[in-house]
C-alpha cells in the first residue's frame, strides 16, 4: 500500500460515482479535491475545470498523487464521439507531468454479445455498439500509457450500477423515476433474464482498494457486483421497500425499434439493449481473489438506499 503524502483528486465529483468515491475517501481519512466543471462542494477543497482543455485539466490535478476519472458524459453518442477521448488524453498527459496515478471508472461496453456466462477481463474486446466502440479506444488510450511506462494507472470496469443518487441508472429511469411518480414501471427487455448490478457505493470503495495498493497498478479490474438478478426480482424489491403492488410494462422490441425514430434518448438506449436481451453475468473473481474480505451490498439494502436518497430530494 502506498503510504507517502497523498491528494486523492476526483474528476467529475459531482456525479454519482464521483460523491461516492470522495465519500469513501473521506471514510478512510485521506486528503481529498473535489473537480467538476463549474458548482462547487461543500466542505471539500473544490477546484473547476474544463477537462476539454489540457491547461485546465493540468491546473486542476496539479499536486495530486492519485486522480479518478468518474466523470458521466450525457448519454449521447454525438458527445461520446467528441469528448471522450480528448479527455482521456488531456488527463493521461496531466497525470504524466506530475508523475500521479490514474485511476479510470471504466464501463463493459466494449464486450459484444454474446457473452459467455461470467465474461472476465479476459473476454475478447469486439463492441458490436458505437459506445462501446469508443470505450474502447478510451481505455486504449490509457492501457497504452501505462504499457509504455508514461504513467502509472489502473482501470475499474463496472457493470451497470446503481444506488443513491444515481439518475442515468436503469433502475432509476426505468423503475424509481415512474414509481415515485405513481406510474408503471417499464422494462424495455426481456423480464426474466438475469443481468448483474454493480452498487454506486461499493464500486467507489473497490476503486480506491486497487488505488491505494500498487500491486493493482497496470491492470484492468472487474468491479465486484451482486448476485444475478431479473427485472422481475426488480420490481419485486422495489415494491417491497415503497409499499406498492405495481406490475411491469414491457415495451417489445419492434415498438422500441420504431420509437428510436422519434425519440433521441430511446434511440441511445436501444443501442445497448442486447446486454438485457441475454444473460448479462459479470465475473469479479479476480478482484475477489485479491481482496478475498469485501463484501458487497445486498440488492435490497442497495435498492432502499437508492430510494432514500430520491425521497430526501
Amino acid at each position: 500500500m502506498i503510504m507517502e503524502s497523498q491528494l486523492h483528486t476526483v474528476l467529475g465529483a459531482r456525479g454519482a460515482s464521483g460523491r461516492a468515491v470522495l465519500n469513501e475517501l473521506h471514510a478512510r481519512n485521506l486528503p481529498t479535491r473535489a473537480v467538476t466543471k463549474s458548482s462547487s462542494i461543500p466542505n471539500v477543497e473544490t477546484t473547476h475545470a474544463d477537462l476539454l482543455s489540457a491547461s485546465s485539466t493540468l491546473e486542476a490535478v496539479r499536486g495530486s498523487s492519485h486522480v479518478y476519472l468518474c466523470i458521466g458524459l450525457p448519454y449521447d453518442i454525438k458527445v461520446w464521439s467528441a469528448e471522450w477521448e480528448i479527455i482521456m488524453s488531456n488527463v493521461i498527459e496531466a497525470c504524466a507531468t506530475i508523475r500521479a496515478v490514474v485511476i479510470f471508472l471504466d464501463n463493459i461496453y466494449m464486450y459484444a454479445p454474446p457473452l459467455p456466462l461470467n465474461f472476465s477481463e479476459e473476454t475478447p474486446q469486439n463492441p458490436s455498439s458505437k459506445k462501446g466502440a469508443i470505450r474502447k479506444r478510451t481505455a486504449t488510450l490509457l492501457t497504452s500509457a501505462i504499457e509504455s511506462g508514461k504513467v502509472q494507472g489502473v482501470i475499474g470496469r463496472s457493470a451497470d450500477f446503481y444506488g443513491p443518487g444515481t439518475t442515468n441508472s436503469m433502475l432509476y429511469v426505468s423503475f424509481l423515476q415512474n414509481m415515485l411518480a405513481g406510474k408503471r414501471p417499464i422494462a424495455l427487455s426481456n423480464t426474466s433474464i438475469p443481468h448483474t448490478w454493480a452498487n454506486v457505493n461499493d464500486n467507489a470503495r473497490a476503486l480506491v482498494d486497487i488505488a491505494i495498493h500498487e500491486d493493482c497498478h497496470g491492470e484492468v479490474w472487474h468491479l465486484p457486483v451482486g448476485e444475478p438478478i431479473t427485472y422481475r426480482q426488480v420490481l419485486d424489491v422495489f415494491n417491497r421497500q415503497l409499499g406498492t403492488h405495481y406490475s411491469l410494462s414491457q415495451v417489445p422490441k419492434f415498438a422500441l425499434s420504431l420509437l428510436s425514430f422519434f425519440s433521441t434518448p430511446i434511440r441511445e438506449v436501444a443501442e445497448m439493449r442486447y446486454q438485457f436481451d441475454q444473460p448479462y453475468v459479470m465475473s469479479w473473481e479476480k478482484f475477489h481473489k485479491r481482496f478475498p474480505a469485501f463484501q458487497t451490498t445486498s440488492t435490497e439494502r442497495g435498492i432502499s438506499e437508492m430510494i432514500a436518497s430520491f425521497q430526501s430530494l
